[in-house]
């Protein structure tokens, strides 16, 4: 058995939270939930960091939940749904971290492991990652926040498809749909992808990147008026950050910006 359900690191500010029950392929069991959110909680508050890596141990992300546990036929409805709802306590903490997320998905990505994977901002994908909302082939609806993410990503007739049909999708067509960002040729690749997409965020303002990130977040449930309003705060905030006073001053001095992508890295 393994040490610890979670494991986490921070090194050169950048946060990677390992999923580590490899002898269960990484499925979610109950000691992984509270160890999971104590390790979005741990990269929500290091200032260190500036981008975090989600990723799983032994060639799998996760395989979705626990189904030894579902064989206990002594927990009723009511203990179901309390369950779901410690989830729905700490899921959205992943979902708005406001820092940069990268899903790193060597193998199985299924069922939970999918809505944990669609909830970063990148998905870094193995050419042998798998993908698929598995819930339909043992009667369930999907939960983890897929039936909220997968849409937005991949458009709901999709989506629709994808659910009721349960297929597995492999990294190619996933990237295709959107749900991958780039596809690598195996794990040792995966990690090193992940920590140098990380990295080119360390001289970026980790403070407008998390606010952007949050406006937009909510680009599918607000209207126009009420994203506009979050633009003018979001924007007003980071007017009078020292990053931004600093980066105006480059600006007029004629000196190279911290942050500039098109550069190489």
């Amino acid at each position: 058995m393994s040490e610890s359900p979670v494991l986490t690191a921070v090194q050169d500010g950048i946060g990677t939270i390992t999923l580590n029950r490899p002898e269960a392929r990484n499925a979610l069991n109950q000691a992984m939930r509270p160890a999971l959110a104590a390790a979005i909680a741990q990269m929500r508050d290091d200032a260190s960091v500036h981008a975090v890596i989600l990723t799983g141990a032994g060639g799998a992300f996760c395989s979705g939940g626990d189904i030894s546990a579902m064989l206990d036929t002594s927990r009723t409805g009511l203990t179901f749904r309390k369950g779901m709802r410690e989830l729905h306590q700490w899921f959205p903490e992943l979902v708005d971290l406001e820092k940069p997320v990268i899903a790193a998905v060597d193998g199985p990505a299924f069922g939970a492991g999918l809505g944990l994977a669609l909830a970063a901002d990148f998905v870094l994908a193995t050419r042998r990652a798998k993908f698929c909302a598995v819930f339909g082939r043992i009667g369930l609806v999907p939960d983890l926040g897929v039936m909220r993410l997968l849409p937005r990503i991949v458009g709901q007739q999709r989506a629709k498809e994808l659910v009721f049909t349960a297929r597995t999708v492999d990294a190619q067509e996933a990237r295709q749909l959107g749900m991958v960002f780039d596809i690598v040729e195996d794990a040792a690749a995966l990690t090193a992808a992940a920590q140098a997409l990380a990295r080119r965020f360390g001289a970026a303002s980790t403070a407008a990147i998390g606010m952007a990130k949050t406006v937009m977040n909510q680009a599918f449930e607000l209207d126009a008026h009420a994203m506009a309003e979050l633009e003018s705060y979001a924007q007003s905030l980071c007017r009078g950050s020292d990053y931004h006073q600093d980066a105006v001053r480059r600006f007029k001095d004629k000196e190279p910006l911290r942050f500039d992508w098109d550069k190489p890295a």
